[in-house]
Parts: structure tokens; sequence; C-alpha cells
């Protein structure tokens, strides 16, 4: 009865203390099955699509236009695929599809569940900085990584198939709209998101491993790129519905 409340039915704001964001790369057939019909792969070259796992550091979580002090800070993890969406006026927007979200803390599984089709689970979260590196990691979730913190230049990874970090870039998260697709009602809801001077930084990854990942069962996904961002003022829009023709 109350599933209207899903529909994202109010603008949300929070301040991103840090968002981190690893971009992997494989065949675009691999991920063609994990997305709506009304949705198409944002690919590179035709042939590479891409899957990014982003961990963001939130302060003050709210319902926009709400006082700091009723915010709340959680620590998000979303698993997304970059796509593309034609919408009714014949508008390409790029964005992501999200394939699993985890979260710190039960009062935004809790209420995330409420306002989202996000399907948060609850996960353990340790983070430790050690001199120049940092490591995020969960036992539950059976995942881990490790940066370099340092002010070293920062070169692509190993295997990236970009050439450059400025073509890299295209390819970092997050973009501006994020949807999701009704089947039964055939209805594509969109929410944009709203952000100034997002100023992602190249990072070097030391080590990684994430047991979502695996359970996918591509093969051979390549880390394509990793970014950071800090500090930066960010907010939902309030989710937009329209029926996909």
């Amino acid at each position: 009865m109350l599933s209207f409340l899903k529909n994202h039915p109010f603008a949300v704001e929070a301040f991103f203390e840090s968002s981190l964001v690893l971009t992997f790369a494989v065949s675009k057939e691999q991920l063609q099955n994990y997305i709506p019909t009304c949705l198409q792969l944002d690919t590179f070259q035709d042939k590479w699509a891409f899957i990014a796992v982003a961990m963001v550091q939130t302060k003050n979580l709210r319902p926009k236009g709400f006082p700091e002090f009723l915010g709340n800070d959680f620590f998000l993890i979303g698993y997304r695929i970059f796509v593309r969406y034609t919408n009714n006026t014949g508008k390409n927007l790029r964005g992501l599809y999200i394939l699993k979200s985890e979260t710190d803390k039960m009062k935004m599984e809790f209420f995330g569940n409420i306002f989202t089709h996000y399907n948060y689970t609850t996960t353990d979260i340790k983070q430790i900085d050690i001199q120049n590196t940092k490591e995020i990691f969960s036992t539950k979730s059976s995942f881990k990584i490790i940066i370099d913190k340092s002010d070293e230049p920062v070169s692509l990874p190993e295997h990236s198939l970009f050439t450059d970090w400025k073509e890299a870039r295209r390819f970092a998260g997050p973009l501006p709209f994020t949807f999701t697709y009704n089947e039964e009602t055939k209805e594509v809801l969109i929410i944009e998101g709203v952000r100034k001077n997002w100023r992602p930084s190249p990072v070097k990854v030391i080590d990684y491993t994430f047991n979502f990942l695996d359970t996918l069962a591509l093969e051979k996904p390549v880390l394509a790129n990793a970014f950071i961002i800090e500090n930066i003022p960010y907010y939902w829009k309030k989710g937009k519905k329209e029926l996909w023709k």
C-alpha cells in the first residue's frame, strides 16, 4: 500500500567527507543480463562495460532543507553498472543501475529501504589509517581495499584499458543519474544527483578483494580506474517517474 514511498518522495542532502570509487571493466556481454530492458550499457569502444564499487562516508544525511543536527552519519557502499537511458523527450541520460547497497548502520538500512529501491543491508565496516595507506574492510561482506594516500604521482592501474586519466575520468562515478525500473508497471524511476566542485583525484590501489563481484562470476574483470573526492556537499532530487515506451 505504501510502495510509493520507495520512489524517493523527497530530496535528500548530505556532506561527502570522502567518496572512493573503483571502476572495473568487463566485456559488455557479461553485464547485459544484469540490467533491465529499458537501459543500455554505457560502453567504451563498443566493447567494454563497467561496474563500479563506491564507498562513501556521509555526514548529516537528511531530507533536504532540514537542519544539519537532524542528519545522520553513514558509511555507504554501492555496486553499480554504468548505463544510459533515453527518456520520453529523447534525451540520452548517463547514469547508474544499482545491483547492491550496504551501510554500516541499521538505521540507514531501515529508512533506506522505506524510501528507496536500493535494498540496503547492514554490514561491518572498519577503516584503518597507517602512515601513507588507508584500509577499508568488512568481515561480514568479505571485502578489502588498501589505497596509497601519499602525494606521489599516480599511474593508471596496470591493466587499465584507458590511455590516460582524462579518458578514464569519463567513467568515474557517481554519474548524474540513477535509475530503477518497475517491470510490472513499466515505469522508470529517475533520481538526479547534484554536486558542486566535483574534482575526483586519481588514487593508487595497492590491494583489493570484493566477494560480491566474485558472486557475479565475471570473467577477467579489469580495474580500469580509481578516484577519490573529499569534502563535497551533495544532494539527490526527488525521484521522477515516467512510462517506458
